[in-house]
């Protein structure tokens, strides 16, 4: 990982070429992030992190202590870690007290001694976590708890992180509640201790993950269980008076899983679930191993229901495009968001309730317009001053779907499913590029694509479609805030309308 940081980032961007910080003049950093300069922090690779909150009332902020293991891959006189929203109290780097001072939305750590290049080191901070005021993600308030959503920039406001994908690590959760509370992390369980009044509940991860996928859940909560293909570990966690009603939601997850498999390959983490949050947020998260969604999804009666499986295969998708193989930059997003996209499309297209030529069709019609006012899929622009989750446009949702859409067209069904599978495996648990999306696509079709690929994702216009000479792009108005499944506002906020065509049934 921290190769693959140095490599991609240290040549962006000046603020990520910067050297180490005076410790009277603590200064923010970031790794030159296209989309976000000021994430992430350079000089070191985390390798682990260990996460305790103590949680008594969700209007008060959790006493929390972050530990975090790294290496340095440089010399450090100073480190800097991206924090906001809570009171920091004290740091220790291997055992030893550290001073400290904010800047920005940075925590500057100055150690007693030098970190050498090479060296590893423990950093354990003592702060707080603010479950208030996270209007821009962070902790999320439900009707009984508290759970989270931290894409794409919003982990550091839970917790002391470097908070950019491109840096993934191993995570363990120590979450200690009232007794009357039921508290799920990702990953498996581990022990859980009851002493008095309070129960502390530990999980861990088999694999490392990106902060902004971190999902803790605490509430009065049922965990119904089940079994998924090969024995895989279902566990879902819904509000304990809507669990008979959500069953059969919950149901339908060991069948969405081997779908999924037969199109990407075998499940890529220990164990997967929902989480169905009594919670109003605006959209759907595939938090790693617990996919986040809202209540009123599917409770509300205004969608049928294999659009409501769409979604949910939408956010399964992402287990294994987005969380298993994590974006190198912001920039990447598009191989979450087109892939994910692409399989909700593809899911209820062979359930006959909707043609996905004919949802293709319809992106094409508005990809020039989604591109002028957002950027082409592969090179999105800046989302709006203070509005983070604006980088989830149309264009990265149905216009990035037409991308891949448009390869399979050029390199045929069967060397495009090759690639998919092939795509997951190489990059597994890591971190990959646009770059290398095109790198092996052209190693899968036997041929350079360089050529096809680069218009398609870069290019100010759409490019012809392969096999539909006829299709137009048509629309010119602004598309801001258009309904379109998979294309949705903020982080996959669902948008209560279905205009592609439906089929009967």
């Amino acid at each position: 990982m921290a190769a693959a940081m140095a490599a991609v980032f240290l040549a962006v961007g000046p603020s990520s070429a910067a050297g180490p910080v005076s410790p009277a003049h603590p200064t923010p950093l970031g790794i030159g992030d296209p989309l976000f300069p000021q994430l992430g922090n350079p000089g070191y690779d985390v390798t682990a992190y260990d996460l305790a909150f103590d949680y008594r009332r969700q209007d008060r902020p959790l006493d929390a202590v972050t530990t975090i293991d790294a290496r340095a891959t440089a010399p450090l006189r100073t480190m800097n870690l991206d924090f906001a929203q809570g009171v920091v109290r004290s740091v220790r780097v291997d055992g030893a007290r550290a001073r400290f001072a904010t800047a920005g939305e940075d925590l500057v750590i100055t150690p007693s001694a030098p970190l050498h290049k090479g060296a590893a080191f423990r950093v354990t901070v003592r702060h707080t976590s603010d479950p208030q005021g996270g209007t821009n993600g962070g902790w999320v308030r439900t009707g009984d708890g508290l759970a989270m959503a931290n894409q794409a920039n919003a982990a550091h406001r839970v917790f002391p992180c470097n908070d950019h994908p491109a840096d993934k690590a191993r995570f363990t959760f120590r979450i200690t509640a009232p007794k009357s509370l039921t508290v799920v992390a990702g990953g498996l369980p581990g022990p859980r201790v009851r002493k008095g009044s309070r129960t502390t509940w530990t999980y861990r991860l088999v694999h490392p993950m990106a902060t902004e996928l971190t999902q803790i859940s605490i509430g009065r909560s049922a965990v119904p269980r089940r079994t998924g293909p090969h024995g895989l570990p279902v566990r879902d966690v819904v509000p304990v008076a809507d669990r008979a009603r959500l069953e059969k939601w919950l149901a339908r997850t060991p069948g969405q899983l081997a779908w999924m498999e037969r199109k990407a390959g075998r499940y890529p983490f220990e164990n997967y679930g929902v989480l169905i949050a009594h919670a109003t947020t605006g959209f759907e998260l595939e938090t790693q191993t617990l996919s986040l969604f809202e209540r009123d999804l599917f409770t509300s009666g205004q969608l049928p229901r294999w659009y409501i499986e769409s979604i949910m295969v939408h956010e399964l998708a992402h287990q294994w495009f987005g969380d298993s193989v994590s974006p190198r930059r912001w920039s990447d997003l598009w191989l979450n968001e087109g892939h994910a996209t692409w399989y909700e499309a593809l899911y209820a297209d062979e359930r006959g309730k909707a043609s996905l030529t004919g949802r293709m069709r319809k992106a094409y019609g508005q990809s020039d317009a989604w591109r002028a006012e957002a950027g082409p899929p592969a090179a999105p622009k800046p989302a709006d001053p203070g509005q983070p989750i604006g980088i989830f446009r149309p264009v990265v949702y149905d216009g990035s779907a037409l991308v891949l859409y448009a390869l399979r067209q050029r390199i045929g069904p069967a060397a495009f499913d090759r690639l998919e599978r092939r795509w997951v495996l190489r990059h597994r648990d890591g971190v990959a590029s646009t770059a290398d999306f095109i790198r092996l696509a052209s190693e899968v079709a036997g041929r350079d694509l360089s050529g096809f690929l680069h218009p398609w994702l870069y290019g100010a216009r759409t490019p012809p479609m392969p096999g539909h000479p006829d299709w137009r792009s048509t629309a010119k108005e602004s598309t801001k805030g258009a309904a379109l499944p998979g294309a949705r506002a903020g982080r996959h906020a669902v948008r209560y309308a279905v205009p592609w065509a439906v089929k009967p049934g």
